[in-house]
């Protein structure tokens, strides 16, 4: 296999965002079976839009994102994006709108993470991988 052929994160995502939008938001894979959004965000460096699918989280009429990398030790590069330019694109099932990103803090950042991480458990091993503290952001409709 070339080195060209290699699964990227870039055509990794692309192949499941490819598949969200043809199944209104279902998918196999690593994300099957998960609350899964499409994040779009405009690069705090390019100006262009880059769409990232994550998990998230329902806390009543709101809905939340982690930005956990994974528990790498720095912030993952959307979450840089939303921070220079919180005006974000949401993407749930087949539903899409404008919202506004902000992050959590404090209690609400920690009430949120821990309702993350209650129902997808991976994320208090993100949390234990790293020193940083994971932001949670809320993404407020238009």
């Amino acid at each position: 296999m070339s080195a060209d052929a290699q699964p990227t994160p870039q055509n990794r995502n692309a192949a499941v965002i490819e598949e969200f939008r043809a199944n209104k938001g279902k998918v196999g894979g690593f994300f099957e079976g998960s609350d899964l959004i499409l994040l779009t965000t405009v690069g705090a460096k390019s100006g262009e839009p880059r769409t990232t699918p994550m998990l998230y989280v329902r806390d009543g009429d709101t809905v939340a994102v982690a930005a956990s990398f994974a528990g790498a030790p720095r912030h993952p590069a959307w979450y840089h994006n939303l921070v220079a330019n919180p005006e974000v694109t949401v993407e749930i099932g087949a539903e899409k709108y404008q919202a506004t990103a902000v992050p959590a803090e404090g209690a609400e950042r920690d009430r949120l993470f821990a309702l993350m991480a209650e129902g997808t458990p991976r994320f208090h091993e993100y949390a234990e991988k790293t020193t940083r503290v994971i932001p949670m952001v809320v993404l407020r409709a238009h």
